[in-house]
């Protein structure tokens, strides 16, 4: 591989990683210009489109997603070389997992991983941009809810949860052992945003079981909703995970599947011993 090849792989590696000229072009030291010109050779190179733009997003195409994995397994390996001669310190591991896995799941993991003396690098994204980044490599492991895991990706169940309602001590439901969808009839419900994947799939279920409701407000994170419920704005549907004190009442919800939480990592990734140490800590 020629120089001018290498350093066109690296500079996709980092673009791949951000997904964003400005901060791609910011860690390679180069201009907006100069890495557009780069990218672009490599596209004419390979004849095909490394990535597509989705609005303000720019997502990489399954071609953009195999030469970021190339470019990412192939700096692990240089790296992994030069540290055996001791002429490189290691990169540190990389985490891609949401925020409420790092709030309520994985914790106790990383400060044990962190405390031997090993470096991790942690990301925030959600499922999709999860599953994304262990493809294309730009991270060693992930950590986030699926309904069906991947084929193409080694998918180990690491914890799973009920969904629960959570209300207030005086509603109608805080005495109850479970409840169904229909006991939620009528309800003005704190939900997530329309785009989130929770709020989607809650949507669905109350429709398949013919659920009157309404919106009572719109929040973005479990905390954030469970607050809600406590200042009386409405009952919630959230992950089994969420933390509570006791100013709310928590009563599993019946016809709603658990959230399943798995630990992601590629199946053609080499043997790392930081990583399976990291693994098995998690797991």
């Amino acid at each position: 591989m020629d120089r001018l090849v290498a350093e066109d792989l690296e500079a996709f590696a980092v673009f791949a990683a951000h997904r964003n000229f400005t901060h791609a072009a910011g860690e390679l030291h180069v201009s907006q210009p100069a890495l557009h010109t780069r990218i672009r050779k490599l596209e004419q190179r390979l004849g095909k489109a490394l990535y597509t733009r989705h609005g303000r997003q720019l997502r990489l195409t399954e071609t953009g997603e195999q030469l970021a994995a190339f470019a990412n397994d192939t700096r692990r390996r240089a790296e992994a070389f030069l540290t055996t001669l001791d002429l490189a310190p290691r990169r540190p591991l990389v985490l891609a997992a949401g925020s409420g896995a790092y709030l309520y799941l994985l914790g106790d993991a990383i400060r044990r991983y962190v405390g031997k003396g090993h470096q991790l690098r942690l990301i925030t994204t959600d499922a999709a941009a999860t599953v994304a980044a262990i493809r294309d490599g730009s991270a060693d492991v992930g950590v986030t809810a699926l309904g069906i895991p991947p084929d193409d990706l080694e998918c180990e169940l690491l914890a799973q949860y009920p969904q629960v309602l959570v209300v207030r001590p005086s509603h109608r439901l805080a005495g109850r052992r479970s409840v169904r969808l229909k006991d939620l009839d009528g309800e003005a419900l704190v939900v997530p945003p329309k785009t989130r994947p929770h709020r989607r799939a809650l949507e669905r279920a109350l429709l398949d079981q013919g659920v009157r409701w309404s919106v009572a407000v719109e929040a973005e994170g479990w905390d954030l909703l469970v607050q809600f419920v406590r200042l009386g704005i409405g009952p919630a549907v959230v992950n089994g995970s969420v933390r509570t004190t006791s100013a709310v009442r928590t009563v599993p919800v019946k016809d709603l599947p658990p959230v399943r939480y798995y630990l992601i990592t590629r199946r053609d990734r080499p043997d790392d011993q930081p990583l399976d140490a990291l693994k098995r800590m998690l797991l």
